[in-house]
């Protein structure tokens, strides 16, 4: 039995597709794979990595990706997790189901250090529970992280 494939795709792949990948990727326990992408990557927002960490999620070691290097491949979702991202997307097989998450962009926020980890601490709190939803509705789980 091969286990389902999920691409999250964002515009540069640096905070809100690594934050979910993360999550999902905890939350699955490695019933999934789960990949992130985007449309022009650059690089992953230490900010992200913080506000996961504070959830017991480790990400430093994710490095943003280019949507071209999953080229070819088939993925059973694909999740959208910005508007720009979710107009860019390629087009994936019949069988692809995709889904879009609007969230507003923790790294387009200006101010102080905590203005800025209070728009990441949101956007993660926003994906932590569309996580566990999407989780729910693939799987019949109900999965909690820790505070």
């Amino acid at each position: 039995m091969t286990r389902p494939r999920i691409l999250i795709l964002c515009t540069g792949n640096s905070a809100r597709s690594q934050m979910a990948e993360g999550l999902l990727r905890h939350l699955g326990a490695g019933r999934w794979e789960v990949f992130s992408a985007g449309i022009r990557p650059t690089a992953v927002r230490p900010e992200a990595i913080a506000a996961l960490q504070e959830c017991g999620i480790d990400i430093s070691r994710h490095r943003s990706k280019s949507l071209d290097e999953f080229a070819g491949q088939e993925f059973d979702y694909v999740i959208t997790v910005c508007d720009q991202a979710k107009e860019s997307c390629p087009v994936f097989p019949a069988r692809t189901q995709r889904l879009h998450w609007s969230i507003p962009d923790p790294a387009a926020v200006a101010g102080s250090q905590e203005e800025r980890m209070a728009a990441f601490r949101a956007a993660r709190d926003d994906l932590q529970q569309r996580v566990q939803d999407f989780v729910r509705s693939i799987s019949g789980d109900g999965f909690g992280l820790r505070d």
